[in-house]
């Protein structure tokens, strides 16, 4: 059946529902196409609103839209920001317990939830696609498409399934969406999700509001040091890339010492560590974070005013993605590249690693064969082969050789079972008594049960199953427990049986395998050829915005810009650090005010955040109290400040200057729910502005 839906309606709905007039140009023909239940595949660059483009269709359509979303963080901050607005909007992922998770999915069976977030994993196990499909899917959104890419810059398995969920789904109507994808990542979404005819929206990837520059440095203290020039020459809320999680710790102790409140992130955190760092950067209590790539699309905040990497990525696509975290409200801001020639040699060690050439292979699958028993099964592990090779294999060429030969079919990694112990007995009765007193009357309670079961036979090893002993014992979950605390005492050894590299056929030559060797090369080859085009954006002499454009194949690359250190004339090619004798401009305060003054012809093109405000028009002073107010709404909500209004909107507020609730629903940004919940103190901090103006 046809949606009877029109763009008019669609249009009354984001005015009404998120506070903007308007679409932003791509915005509308993606909305459009969903309505009509089209495929559609949105390219809009960072800050181009792409969720909007399936939040507002989601209200529209009867049934529930599922959202592939692949960072936690990142769907929670979207989810912060409907909720804030009264949608009816949740998200259910690893960072919840299962009965949370339940409660969630039933709400969404009730029908009070339009909007549901999953992470793609979640897919991987279990039933929740079959229990979704029975609520009625209505649309698919897939975001940070270009995952689902083997030529993607963030190649990630569980993207690659996103099809087969799809189907287990009903077959919904799918929108993709990114800011990152060359014509060749567009053609592959469009094959891995085997979208039908797809209504594919391209708005062009030239973000006016950003700077881009590069300085060319040689050793790790001249990074430092053209770090702590930047963030003193630049005021705002920065975000520093590292590599690793080693330089995350690093660069945020060197700007400690530089007395500039930094906090880091990487993968390595715990969930709270993690969730305090990300707050710490999401409310403005810290100056910058430093961060690996782990942090990179996880970060949906709009007034960030300055990403500075501190090492080359591998990639123009993902320089891209996590550059383009910067001036999301549109404002200006700055990107720097603190290059040395020697970063690439770690891009090409890993490339390397991770498409290990035909001999490594070869010799991870004959050391399989070699150590494998009677039914083909090798209980080795990455480390295990390594140490076998005696150096001449690193672990992670093993991982990817062993990642090769898995998904081809000709080894099996094959898990633990989680039911069948093997359990060998090492201490006496007599050591069991005396040594095992009340504190440990659980552990002897087991080693009895097994007693039961095995006798003598325990010295040479049984297999148990532990849901098979007393409840007060814990079946699968608890006796493993138990099993450790005894080996660690050593009274016992075990472990889990079954699980290892099973070899389906021993007798099968590497020759046979059906590996595409041809594939292979070109995804080798193909790595190699985005790490060369980030090395020469690193030196080109020419226009660096047209040289990312034209990367892209956006129509609109030019041959000079007026925001980059090449056409601004800023660039020197021969200095390998900044001059730290130059005058030092005022330091950014978290959440601060505005970047700083740029060349003529930049402020123009900075302002077309807005279609009719010129944000050099706002009295700083005035600005200044609506973020005050902003922050006292937020910490009372609990909430990051821009979830309440983002910069853009109170730089219109303060332009504008509305005397009345009327005019300031006018103000885009401002609908009816907040205008309720924050109208009267705006209009109040407004009129002492005016007044004190006046006096």
């Amino acid at each position: 059946m046809s949606t009877s839906f029109t763009i008019g309606d669609a249009r009354e709905l984001l005015h009404s529902r998120f506070g903007y007039r308007d679409f932003r140009p791509g915005q509308e023909r993606a909305v459009q196409a969903v309505l009509q239940k089209r495929d559609t595949l949105v390219i809009l660059p960072t800050g181009g609103g792409k969720s909007l483009c399936f939040q507002v269709p989601a209200l529209m359509l009867p049934g529930l839209t599922v959202v592939i979303s692949p960072l936690i963080s990142l769907m929670k901050d979207q989810v912060d920001a409907l909720t804030a607005r009264d949608l009816p909007a949740t998200f259910i992922n690893s960072s919840l317990a299962s009965a949370e998770v339940s409660s969630r999915l039933a709400r969404a069976e009730r029908g009070e939830v339009k909007l549901l977030y999953v992470a793609p994993e979640r897919f991987d196990v279990g039933s929740t696609a079959e229990r979704l499909r029975a609520i009625g899917v209505s649309l698919l959104a897939v975001d940070e498409a270009h995952c689902i890419s083997e030529w993607g810059h963030d190649f990630r398995p569980s993207y690659l399934r996103i099809r087969d969920v799809r189907e287990r789904l009903g077959t919904p109507p799918t929108i993709a969406l990114t800011a990152t994808a060359t014509g060749d990542v567009r053609t592959d979404i469009v094959r891995q999700l085997q979208l039908h005819k797809p209504e594919t929206i391209v708005t062009g990837f030239d973000r006016k509001n950003l700077s881009y520059s590069v300085v060319r440095t040689r050793t790790e203290a001249d990074k430092d040091a053209a770090l702590i020039n930047a963030l003193e020459s630049q005021p705002g809320l920065a975000v520093v890339y590292a590599s690793t999680r080693k330089a995350v710790e690093r660069i945020t102790q060197v700007l400690e010492r530089a007395r500039i409140p930094a906090v880091g992130y990487h993968a390595g955190l715990d969930d709270e560590h993690r969730r305090e760092v990300q707050d710490a950067f999401m409310r403005d209590n810290v100056r910058a974070i430093v961060a690996t790539n782990a942090f990179g699309m996880g970060i949906d905040k709009p007034n960030v005013r300055l990403v500075i990497h501190h090492a080359m990525p591998g990639t123009l696509e993902a320089y891209y993605q996590e550059a383009g975290r910067a001036g999301r409200d549109g404002l200006p801001s700055v990107c720097v590249l603190l290059h040395a020639f020697s970063d690439r040699f770690t891009h090409e060690f890993f490339i390397k690693t991770a498409h290990p050439d035909r001999t490594t292979v070869e010799r991870v699958y004959n050391e399989i064969v070699r150590a494998a028993d009677a039914n083909g099964l090798a209980r080795l592990s990455a480390a295990d082969i390594s140490s076998a090779a005696r150096g001449q294999l690193k672990e992670r060429e093993v991982e990817s050789a062993l990642r090769i030969l898995t998904q081809s079919g000709s080894v099996v990694n094959e898990l633990a079972s989680t039911t069948q112990l093997f359990v060998r007995l090492l201490a006496t009765p007599l050591r069991i008594k005396s040594e095992l007193g009340d504190g440990l009357a659980a552990e002897r309670d087991l080693l009895r049960a097994i007693w039961r079961v095995g006798g003598a036979s325990c010295y040479d090893g049984i297999t148990i199953d532990p849901n098979g002993f007393p409840p007060g014992l814990g079946g699968a979950f608890g006796v493993p427990t138990l099993l450790d605390s005894l080996q660690k005492r050593q009274f016992v050894v075990w472990e889990r049986s079954g699980g290892g590299l099973r070899a389906p056929d021993l007798r099968r030559p590497f020759s046979a395998l059906r590996i595409n060797w041809e594939q292979l090369d070109r995804r080798r080859a193909g790595d190699l050829g985005k790490l060369e085009a980030m090395q020469k954006y690193a030196y080109t002499s020419g226009c660096r915005r047209g040289f990312l454009l034209r990367y892209f194949g956006d129509p609109a690359a030019s041959n000079s810009c007026a925001g980059c250190d090449i056409c601004l004339g800023t660039h020197d090619s021969t200095a390998p650090a900044p001059r730290r004798d130059a005058p030092r401009k005022r330091r950014g305060v978290a959440g601060g005010a505005t970047a700083a003054p740029m060349r003529s012809g930049r402020r123009q093109a900075a302002a077309d955040y807005s279609n009719d405000v010129d944000a050099s028009d706002a009295q700083p002073a005035l600005v200044a109290a609506l973020r005050e107010l902003r922050t006292t709404l937020a910490r009372a909500a609990k909430v990051p400040a821009y979830v309440i209004f983002p910069d853009r909107t109170l730089v219109e507020m303060a332009v504008r200057r509305p005397v009345s609730l009327d005019a300031l629903s006018d103000v885009r940004g401002v609908g009816p729910t907040k205008l309720e919940r924050y109208g009267e103190k705006i209009l109040a901090v407004i009129r002492e502005s005016d007044d004190t103006e006046a006096a």
